[in-house]
Parts: C-alpha cells; sequence; structure tokens
C-alpha cells in the first residue's frame, strides 16, 4: 500500500521492540500506515521484515529526547500525510529506571524523566497540528505503577505518576477541539524492557556504596527473584496491540485501559487498601515481612 493513499495513518513511538513493534506490526495488518519511530535504521528495516504488509510500516529516527529530530521527522510525516493529517499518536517510548532513590544517581533519575515525560510531551507538542487536522486520538503508554509505586521502581513509578498527571491536563485542554486523550495502563508485560532496565539496575547497583549496597541487598535480591518468577503472570504484547486497534476505532474510547492479569488486584490495592497497609503487604509479597 502507498503510504499517500492510506485512509489512517498513526505514529508510534519506541516501534523497535515490545509493545511499540506489536502495535505497528498489528495495525499495519490492519490497513494502517503506521509511522514507527525508532532510533536505528535497522531497527525500522527489521520491523519491515516482521511484517507481511511491509508497505503499511514506514520507519521514522525518533530519538524522543531530540528536540530537532522530533522537528523533522514531523515535517517528513506532514509531506506524505497532506491534509488528512494523522488519525492516532501511541506515546510508547520508554524506559525502567531501578534503585533505591537513597543512592541513585541523579542524572540516572534525570534520565528516566526526560524519555518518558518530557519526551512524550516533546512527540505531542509537534505532532498535535497533525492529529488535529486528522480528527485524531492521543494515545499514552502508562503503567499499573501509574498509580502504584513500589519498592526500587522509584523512579519509574514517579515518571508514570507523572504522565498520568500530563495527560488528564491534557485531556482538558483538548475537549474544546473534541481530542481524546488515552492512557493504557498495562501490568505485567512480555517485553524486552524488564531486561533492558535490570542491566541498567545493575549499573546502578554498582554505583552505590558498599555500605548502601549491603543495606539494600535483601530487598534488591527479594525484587530481582519476584521480576524472574513473574513470567506466568505476562500476557504478550499483541494483547496490547488489538486493545490500541479498539482504542483508535471505538466510538467513544474511555480514558484509561487497564489491561493485564494483575492489574486489577493492583488498582484495588492502590485505590481501597490504606497507605501503610498496602506498603505491609507489597512488602509481604517480596518476602520481606
Amino acid at each position: 500500500m502507498d503510504p499517500n493513499t492510506s485512509m489512517n495513518s498513526i505514529l508510534i513511538t519506541g516501534a523497535s521492540t515490545g509493545i511499540g513493534a506489536a502495535c505497528a506490526l498489528h495495525l499495519a495488518r490492519h490497513d494502517w500506515t503506521v509511522y514507527a519511530g525508532v532510533r536505528k535504521e535497522e531497527d525500522g528495516k527489521a520491523l519491515q521484515e516482521q511484517s507481511a504488509y511491509p508497505d503499511n510500516i514506514v520507519p521514522v529516527l525518533l530519538d524522543v529526547c531530540n528536540t530537532e529530530q522530533i522537528r523533522e521527522t514531523i515535517q517528513q510525516i506532514a509531506t506524505k500525510v497532506g491534509e488528512r493529517g494523522l488519525q492516532g499518536l501511541f506515546n510508547n517510548a520508554g524506559i525502567c529506571v531501578a534503585g533505591p532513590l537513597e543512592s541513585l544517581p541523579l542524572e540516572r533519575f534525570e534520565q528516566q524523566m526526560a524519555i518518558n515525560v518530557n519526551g512524550q510531551l516533546a512527540v505531542t507538542q509537534a505532532a498535535l497540528p497533525l492529529i488535529r487536522m486528522g480528527k485524531g486520538r492521543i494515545i499514552f503508554t502508562s503503567s499499573t505503577s501509574g498509580f502504584l509505586s513500589t519498592p526500587l521502581l522509584g523512579p519509574y513509578c514517579a515518571s508514570k505518576f507523572a504522565l498520568e498527571a500530563m495527560a488528564d491536563a491534557l485531556r482538558m485542554e483538548l475537549h474544546p477541539w473534541n481530542i481524546p486523550v488515552i492512557l493504557i495502563q498495562p501490568g505485567a508485560i512480555a517485553t524486552p524492557i524488564w531486561d533492558k532496565s535490570s542491566a541498567a539496575g545493575e549499573v546502578d547497583t554498582e554505583a552505590m556504596t558498599a555500605e548502601t549496597r549491603e543495606r539494600y541487598a535483601p530487598l534488591i535480591n527479594k525484587l530481582r527473584d519476584h521480576v524472574a518468577s513473574s513470567d506466568d503472570r505476562c500476557i504478550p504484547a499483541e494483547d496490547v496491540a488489538r486493545l490500541l486497534h479498539r482504542i483508535l476505532t471505538t466510538a467513544t474510547p474511555k480514558t484509561r485501559y487497564r489491561i493485564g492479569t494483575d492489574a486489577g488486584l493492583q488498582y484495588f490495592l492502590a485505590r481501597y487498601v490504606p497507605d501503610r497497609l498496602r506498603g505491609w503487604l507489597i512488602l509481604r509479597k517480596l518476602g520481606l515481612k
């Protein structure tokens, strides 16, 4: 399919792997032109090779922390979609920084917020003229960590809490133009983000003093064991892809969609269980109570 004749177009950030790649492949299969944001050209080629409809996937270089690259990419997309604009923007790019807040290098915390929050806003600001033109929708990948904090994932939780607040404000601001702003809140999903975050967590651990490392060793080891044993709770990224397709095509989308076998329980804990009891239950789940 020629992208210039497609009826529906969407920009997906973080489309190299995981949720972003699954969504790109699914929507391409359903006759969408997908502008797949990747950081390396080879990642875009690999994504096209995985698709039975490679012409429906248009890789675009997009580092959400590079404002000049964002501007250039949006201009490139604008040239292709013309007056039809974009029917969807899926802000999916993100990382997970793990480690005790007491010893976390501030530059790692800043990196977490820069990618998971600032970068999402930068792409949204740049793409909004095309979304208005195309009467499109803006969707963010949040997390159950956007309403429930857990130990050692403080930086990641902070970024998702901030993303939720930003999306809520944006939804109200864009109400006069009838532009829906939707949050997807996945629980445990089988994606490479956790492999990457574990590697980053090792680096953060190495940056600790010997005293701090010893102090947090029980918590760190328990969390590693918990993550390693969570495979049976993970749902495939393709489930999120099917949900995204439904969000894009339903007449009146909800503001939030929780997905995952553990998402409901985590929401119950966050909304109905008192703070101290909730903290005790989480620590007990990790074997620390």
